[in-house]
């Protein structure tokens, strides 16, 4: 078997959405003639921990670890957090506002640690696996990202080992993501964002994504800097695992139960949706006996008082973090799974990896985001769910109440079996089979 190196720095125990992709990859690339090695921190700061993910792991891989310094220590003093605390992505607030030493840490955060705060790992990483490299033979090096600093790594070590093909995969955007423009970035800052980002997907030999939008994002950046290798620019989506499901026999929720699960930050609060569920409620005497929201993860405070105001909180049973294999079984439970886009600037390249998981539920997927974007394209494509607009009322309105009255939505079952992790593995080996 040909030998890849993955740089990841989200792997098990670490729980979230950021483990998910490459942990299902190196699952199945046995199966297609390649052995993975893995790449990961140590010591780092996960959001969440959950040890069924372990499970996944293939036994026969080696998994190399090496320590990590993150400030994250400092940031918690400054900010009053315990030591303990987790920290969270994406601006989530759960307790309180956000106050002005946390904008400052903000500020910080954004102007000197750059590309983030993994950034003093990225040395200590490179002289590690240099000496590693120089005893194993490697044939490919794929990094994953974010954190990119987790490409900064791979950058500097296809200076050194300039024949081995390099595969940088994107997650998520890096100067175009969501919060960008909430980092205070100074000129000099968001240049070297900027600057950096080009060395990566400059020297990478394929730059992997997500969603076709965000790869046509990166593949114009690259051409407007003078890039002529366009055909480098891949796609491969994120996806859905069959063997997740453990049984086929699931008591469904008594209620009209609309789920969301997963984070549930300020710019993906759905107004909308509240607005139209608290006229709902007054208009349909069935609905309002029937109803539950279901809200599985951690939920920003913003997002809390505006259920309040829409008088729907005596409707909301929430909970907590579940570890994975638990959410699979909640989500075939619910009678609405709820996917909700960012509303933000870069909606349209949004594609988030619990879609996907939702697909395998086999429950009706109620979205809300842009009637463009690439997450409309798939739900056109699989017919997994109906989807509307931000301010569109009267449709979410009609989407929600033929869920209810249990009108068929007629899955494409063609299309789905696509973004199965067996068959985007062998997408991602015949990518390395090209290279």
């Amino acid at each position: 078997m040909q030998k890849i190196l993955i740089l990841t720095y989200y792997w098990p125990p670490s729980g979230g959405a950021g483990v998910q992709r490459w942990l299902k990859f190196v699952k199945y690339l046995q199966n297609f003639g390649y052995q993975p090695i893995v790449y990961t921190a140590l010591n780092g700061e996960m959001p969440v921990i959950d040890t069924s993910l372990q499970t996944d792991v293939p036994d026969n891989i080696t998994v190399l670890k090496t320590p990590i310094w993150e400030p994250y220590s400092i940031y918690k003093k400054f900010i009053g957090r315990k030591k303990d605390d987790k920290i969270n992505a994406s601006f989530l607030n759960e307790t309180k506002k956000t106050g002005f030493t946390q904008k400052i840490s903000v500020w910080i955060r954004g102007n000197f640690f750059i590309p983030d705060a993994r950034k003093y790992w990225i040395k200590p990483s490179v002289k590690y696996l240099d000496e590693y490299l120089k005893n194993n033979t490697i044939n490919y090096i794929i990094s994953s990202g974010p954190p990119h600093s987790m490409h900064l790594i791979a950058l500097g070590l296809k200076k050194h080992h300039p024949t081995i093909k390099w595969i940088a995969d994107f997650r998520d955007p890096w100067t175009n993501i969501d919060f960008y423009e909430q980092l205070m970035l100074s000129k000099w800052a968001n240049k070297k964002h900027h600057q950096q980002q080009l060395n990566v997907i400059s020297q990478a030999n394929c730059v992997l994504s997500v969603g076709q939008t965000m790869s046509d994002e990166f593949l114009e950046f690259y051409k407007n800097s003078g890039g002529k290798d366009e055909n480098k620019f891949k796609v491969i989506t994120n996806g859905f695992d069959n063997e997740d499901i453990k049984s086929n026999t699931v008591i469904k929720d008594e209620k009209f139960s609309i789920a969301h699960i997963g984070t549930l930050v300020k710019d993906r609060n759905p107004q909308v949706l509240w607005k139209v569920l608290s006229k709902l409620i007054k208009e349909n005497p069935s609905l309002e006996k029937q109803l539950q929201i279901k809200l599985v993860g951690k939920i920003d405070i913003y997002v809390k008082e505006q259920i309040e105001v829409f008088g729907l909180s005596k409707y909301v049973h929430k909970i907590d973090y579940l570890p994975h294999n638990d959410v699979i079984s909640e989500q075939q439970k619910s009678k609405i799974l709820l996917l909700l886009v960012n509303n933000t600037k870069n909606a349209k390249g949004i594609l988030t990896g619990k879609f996907f998981e939702y697909m395998l539920a086999n429950v009706p997927v109620l979205a809300i985001g842009p009637h463009d974007g690439d997450l409309a394209k798939i739900m056109y494509q699989t017919q997994v769910g109906l989807i509307s607009d931000f301010e569109d009322e009267i449709n979410l309105k009609k989407n929600i109440l033929s869920v209810f009255n249990n009108q068929t939505i007629n899955r494409n079952e063609t299309e789905i079996a696509k973004y199965s992790r067996k068959n985007l593995t062998q997408q991602l080996a015949y990518i390395l089979n090209t290279l």
